[in-house]
């Protein structure tokens, strides 16, 4: 069964429809000012209407309030909402009544404890994102090219994304090591910060479908 591919933090119409042409699943739109990924609503509104139809569109939102979740739904009108921040189980259903959509729930992992944290989101998120941990006092709650050990993943409940440094060389590994059914890559195909690279989407994309 192919996995699914999320190309996230795209901002330019030309990376998007290079991910979209080499066969993403889900395009990811960032909504934090301290990333470098970060686009406006406008912008997001754009991008999100270039891929209608052709990929799923996701904002990744980080803690965000209620006004600013209702402003991206009415004027980006995603598919998919990912929490990426420390909401809370209860934080994730209100995101879900609020927005009517689908809401993904980042779990940051370091070890086993943190995996089995995750079970507190199961039947609340629609789907869990394991992560690497960022560093202690980092701005960025992910996008940092950190991996973590996958295998610590196989009690992990059942489907769920995968990201944390992974690139074009390590995803096919890490679907065969933690059987994945999705992958995320954000700075694993950029040639800078927050600059995603046409020929490393392509390869990535590639490489995991080849994978799966």
């Amino acid at each position: 069964m192919p996995v699914d591919v999320k190309i996230c933090g795209l901002s330019t119409p030309e990376t998007l429809d290079a991910a979209i042409d080499a066969g993403a699943d889900l395009v990811g739109l960032v909504f934090f000012p301290k990333s470098p990924r970060n686009v406006s609503i406008e912008t997001a509104a754009r991008l999100a209407a270039r891929a209608r139809s052709k990929a799923l569109v996701v904002a990744l939102i980080v803690d965000a309030d209620d006004t600013t979740i209702a402003d991206i739904k009415r004027k980006v009108r995603p598919d998919i909402f990912q929490a990426h921040g420390n909401e809370t189980p209860e934080r994730i259903d209100a995101i879900r009544r609020l927005t009517g959509n689908l809401v993904i729930k980042a779990i940051k992992v370091k070890d086993i404890a943190d995996v089995e944290k995750a079970q507190d989101f199961v039947g609340r998120a629609s789907f869990l994102l394991f992560d690497a941990k960022p560093p202690e006092n980092s701005a960025l709650p992910g996008g940092n090219g950190l991996t973590f050990d996958w295998t610590i993943l196989k009690n992990a409940d059942r489907p769920f994304m995968l990201s944390g440094g992974l690139t074009p060389g390590n995803v096919a590994e890490a679907i065969r090591v933690s059987d994945a059914a999705m992958v995320d890559v954000s700075s694993g195909v950029e040639s800078a910060p927050g600059i995603k690279d046409v020929e490393l989407i392509r390869k990535f994309i590639e490489a995991a479908k080849r994978a799966s």
